[in-house]
């Protein structure tokens, strides 16, 4: 029988799900980090933002546990007021959505943009280009925006995105300055991870969340869009 790459993907979803922890299979040591960046705004002020992770779940021997849980906490320019950011854990994912890139703050509004973590949020998250995910903080409650929403002056990456605890535990501070979270930025290769991009990115970019595989969630696992078979299984799954 010949398989598309949902099925396959199914498959081996499966196969995870009904298989107990052993010397081949997966573990869930869970760890926790937290630490300060100084963030530096459009208007060239700056803001301290506490940051926390909590890492968890199914991981492959000799990889750490993907984050389940990760909170940004900072108070408001002008009003001191706390605002609190969470991402958790999401079932339908295994683990936590999102990677924080940005955070800024203009005309007493703060902006959040995050990028969607793995090619499953990708697609949960309804496959975004550019990929971000923007959120802006209403005085209440976080909003999730269009990205044409989005002052045009907030175009610059002031959080550490990529792993940023082990980033964090390299540095050997719990303390990133402005300048510190400049030069770990530099460092990353995808044009997109630099700057808010406002055009879409071309498929093909290499490293870019736009060439993942689109799939859709059905009945508790991710399949192709057109994958009948995939599908045809979860149908006939016990429930």
């Amino acid at each position: 029988m010949k398989y598309t790459k949902g099925t396959l993907g199914l498959l081996v979803s499966i196969l995870i799900m009904g298989t107990s922890m052993n010397a081949f299979g997966f573990l869930g040591f869970g760890n926790s980090a937290s630490w300060k960046e100084e963030v530096l705004l459009h208007d060239g002020s700056k803001i301290i933002v506490k940051r926390s992770v909590e890492r968890g779940g199914r991981h492959e021997i000799g990889q750490k546990a993907p984050y389940k849980e990760q909170t940004l906490v900072f108070a408001m320019p002008g009003t001191n007021q706390e605002v609190t950011w969470e991402d958790k854990f999401s079932e339908d994912l295994g683990m936590a959505n999102f990677l924080p890139m940005l955070l800024d703050v203009r005309d007493g509004v703060a902006y959040l943009v995050v990028s969607p973590m793995g090619c499953l949020s990708y697609n949960k998250w309804g496959r975004p280009n550019p990929p971000y995910v923007v959120f802006k903080y209403d005085g209440k409650a976080w909003q999730r925006i269009p990205l044409e929403e989005l002052p045009t002056e907030i175009k610059t990456p002031n959080l550490i995105f990529s792993a940023p605890d082990i980033a964090v535990e390299k540095s050997g501070t719990r303390f990133l300055t402005a300048e510190m979270i400049k030069a770990i930025i530099s460092g990353y290769k995808q044009p997109e991870y630099k700057t808010i991009l406002r055009e879409p990115v071309k498929p093909g970019t290499a490293g870019s969340s736009v060439n993942c595989e689109e799939m859709v969630f059905y009945k508790g696992a991710w399949v192709g869009p057109g994958d009948s078979i995939g599908k045809r299984m979860m149908d006939r799954r016990p429930k």
